[in-house]
């Protein structure tokens, strides 16, 4: 379910909500920064922050956010006696923003409709919430990734916490404290070839939250009958220069399946000299070797080669098409978990 797109229905209609959301978490709370529960008049809820005890609590304190049409930021204590009747292994604490919003708030309205077109898109936007201290309305905006700034925030206050942010969470400023939280934060997936393990890798990268581009030198194989959950189709003439123009950053997977050894090794030398956050290459151990021993003698060297997972995917013997998809996936889950991980503790360090 898109959260943002069922707030934004909600208040369409007319609906005024209480949001709850948690800005914190630490130990193993069920709920990661981020997870949203919308609070209705009548009690219902939709989405979750986790089910159990918090939740119960929450919903209590939503009947007085409703009258007071403010905000409260609430710190949750699971003890270990929590965690086991909710299924955790231990405890964990939590801080959760639950706030009103009103439906017939033009700003309001533009901040969800904005965020949920950008999670539509896949593209990257910050939505950006104020923490009150007072209990206060809270003030909201969302950062496009033009630099537009939509909302009730100060676009200069905003802005400010750009720096700052790799994925959700809570930054402390000069202007007060702020929760701050990447859109569309999955990263890309690049898929370099059109084969029958593309056509059946395609859909799961794009199921589990990649922004899916697919590209190939003949249009043939690349092309929306065969890639129709493709969030982008590229034929470039060829694989020469394939990845010119292409916004490959840190928060790139570049996944390399093309139809031979040769236009591999052009394209691994190509994704060397990016700055992808994962590269991964098909073949085997001898296919591999023999291409790095190419590229070594044009002055690559055994950093570069570290950079690379290949053969790629997780090891579990996949033989079909479809048994190499999913290993690709979730090898490219697992690299997006500790990026994710590291960002995170990056941030606790600052």
């Amino acid at each position: 379910m898109d959260i943002f797109k069922r707030i934004l229905e909600l208040l369409m209609a007319g609906e005024d909500l209480v949001l709850a959301v948690i800005a914190s978490k630490a130990g193993s709370a069920p709920r990661g920064v981020g997870a949203r529960m919308v609070v209705r008049a009548d009690g219902a809820i939709v989405g979750t922050i986790g089910g159990g005890l918090i939740e119960a609590q929450v919903q209590r304190l939503a009947a007085d956010v409703f009258t007071d049409r403010g905000a409260v930021f609430k710190k949750f204590v699971l003890s270990a006696r929590d965690a086991a009747q909710m299924s955790m292994i231990c405890g964990g604490d939590v801080e959760v923003l639950i706030h009103f919003l009103e439906s017939c708030d033009p700003a309001g309205r533009l901040v969800y409709r904005q965020a949920a077109e950008a999670l539509r898109l896949r593209e990257r936007a910050f939505l950006i919430t104020e923490i009150p201290s007072d209990g206060k309305p809270v003030a909201q905006c969302l950062v496009k990734n033009d630099g537009t700034v939509e909302g009730s925030l100060d676009p200069t206050a905003a802005k400010a916490l750009m720096p700052y942010q790799g994925s959700a969470g809570l930054v402390s400023s000069a202007r007060g404290l702020f929760l701050v939280e990447p859109l569309s934060n999955e990263g890309a997936a690049f898929i370099f070839g059109a084969g029958h393990v593309s056509q059946k890798l395609a859909p799961l990268t794009r199921m589990v939250g990649f922004r899916t581009v697919v590209l190939d030198d003949r249009s043939e194989f690349a092309n929306r009958e065969r890639f129709d959950c493709a969030d982008e189709i590229i034929v470039p003439a060829s694989f020469q220069g394939a990845m010119d123009g292409l916004d490959i950053d840190e928060k790139s997977y570049i996944v390399i399946v093309s139809r031979g050894h040769v236009d591999d090794k052009t394209l691994l030398r190509q994704a060397l000299k990016t700055n992808a956050g994962y590269i991964g290459m098909i073949g085997s151990r001898k296919k591999r070797d023999k291409t790095y021993e190419a590229l070594a003698s044009e002055g690559f060297g055994a950093g570069d080669f570290d950079r690379v997972h290949s053969p790629i995917g997780i090891a579990i013997e996949a033989e079909t098409p479809e048994e190499i998809a999913v290993s690709i996936v979730a090898e490219l889950i697992l690299a997006r978990a500790k990026k994710n991980r590291s960002n995170e503790t990056q941030q606790m360090n600052l």
